[in-house]
């Protein structure tokens, strides 16, 4: 058995639930948080939290440039929810000194379906996944404004793209790991297994 070795960004955010969702999708799951640790994954996840705190937090921790070396290298990388901004070329209303690693030719806008209070959850139909649409959960989602040539959109809500694909880059705007849906987590360890062989 290919078994995969994923690693997801353990700086800030949801890491613990993308590990559990990694492991059920038959990938061996770990925390990444130094750059000794990316050179040992096959795949990584940027999960979701606070894109800006994020950012500061890998040029803290040295791994911001080895990151974008690694994902315009081709390692493949999902991002979720923060991780969406972080892969974006360009994000429409950033912080003050916050960085992305890029890799998927789109332009994000960040909070655009709201506040915390405004989190939801809907049904998603998404590319490439089998079956019942994905329930996605949202909690001060980004959404994609436009995609460039090489970016694939992967599933849209409301009008709005929720989910993209570019090379070995996927992002979503919601947290399937939130939901015990493990299907968009399955993808990805395919796509990583793909990349392996």
């Amino acid at each position: 058995m290919n078994t995969p070795v994923i690693g997801v960004l353990a700086l800030q955010g949801d890491v613990r639930e993308h590990l559990i969702a990694l492991a059920a999708a038959d990938a061996v799951a770990r925390p990444v948080r130094r750059p000794e640790e990316l050179a040992e994954v096959d795949g990584l996840v940027l999960p979701g939290g606070e894109s800006t705190t994020i950012s500061k937090l890998a040029v803290l921790f040295g791994v911001m440039e080895p990151l974008r070396a690694h994902v315009a290298d081709g390692m493949p990388v999902y991002g979720t929810c923060a991780g969406m901004i972080m892969l974006a070329d360009k994000i429409l209303d950033p912080r003050s000194g916050q960085e992305t690693i890029g890799g998927i030719d789109m332009i994000v806008r960040r909070n655009a379906f709201g506040r915390q209070n405004e989190s939801f959850e809907a049904a998603v139909d998404v590319k490439g996944i089998p079956g019942d649409p994905v329930e996605g959960v949202f909690i001060r989602a980004p959404w994609v404004e436009s995609v460039g040539a090489g970016a694939e959109v992967l599933a849209e809500h409301d009008g709005h793209i929720v989910a993209v694909r570019q090379g070995n880059a996927l992002a979503t705007s919601f947290h399937p790991e939130l939901t015990g849906d493990h299907r968009v987590h399955s993808l990805f360890v395919d796509m990583v297994r793909a990349n392996r062989a």
